[in-house]
């Protein structure tokens, strides 16, 4: 029998859909040339993702996950990477295998299917239609749709608002310890991609109701009523 009987299945995008990670990388070497800083690794720049660009930002410019630049170099270096980003975006990306078998998987049992990331629209959305991805989706929740980004819960529960489905019928297919908060603060059962962006961590330290490797895995554990 399924684990998980959702009615609506809300999909992360960088991390669990895409690994968006090259071109991310691409636009902060390009922006730490403008900056006269050195280069960083692709290495650091996966494990500094998953908080919006802008904290990508901060912690390129200090080279530290943990770390806050100088407010006015993070001011200019801001539009220096978005306009290094706008290009790059889906320059280098790739969908993650068994993405396309899990999308149809959950669509093949009818349940309602959206995105929801951090990642502001006018990078989602592009990036989205480049991986061949936007059509599969209902709705898209960026990190500009409303004023809170995961791991507040606000866009996972204003997602399910937009179903007209009850947060406790609502599946999260996530990467991270945002996706985990998010889930729980809003009442969502949660699955986490072990190949995701975490800052390095495992996600299973933060106990999501359950981590696989691939999509495709998804009728071992999603059903329908």
């Amino acid at each position: 029998m399924a684990q998980f009987k959702p009615k609506m299945v809300l999909f992360d995008l960088d991390g669990t859909l895409i690994d968006s990670v090259p071109d991310l990388w691409v636009a902060v070497n390009q922006t730490m040339d403008e900056l006269a800083l050195p280069h960083r690794a692709e290495a650091d720049v996966r494990n500094w993702v998953g908080n919006g660009i802008e904290r990508l930002v901060e912690r390129a410019l200090v080279n530290d996950v943990h770390g806050m630049p100088d407010a006015a170099l993070f001011e200019r270096a801001m539009p220096i990477f978005k306009r290094h980003y706008a290009i790059s975006n889906g320059q280098h990306s790739c969908v993650f295998p068994g993405v396309l078998e899990g999308i149809a998987y959950v669509k093949s049992l009818g349940l309602r299917v959206g995105c929801v990331t951090n990642k502001a629209a006018a990078f989602t959305l592009p990036l989205l239609k480049d991986m061949g991805l936007l059509d599969q989706f209902e709705t898209v929740v960026a990190g500009d749709t409303l004023p809170m980004k995961k791991p507040d819960p606000a866009p996972l529960i204003y997602a399910a608002g937009w179903f007209h489905i009850h947060p406790s019928e609502a599946l999260m297919i996530g990467d991270s310890i945002s996706d985990v908060k998010a889930a729980r603060a809003a009442g969502f059962s949660i699955i986490c991609m072990s190949y995701g962006y975490n800052h390095g961590e495992d996600i299973r330290h933060y106990h999501p109701d359950a981590v696989i490797d691939s999509m495709a895995e998804f009728p071992q554990l999603i059903g329908c009523n």
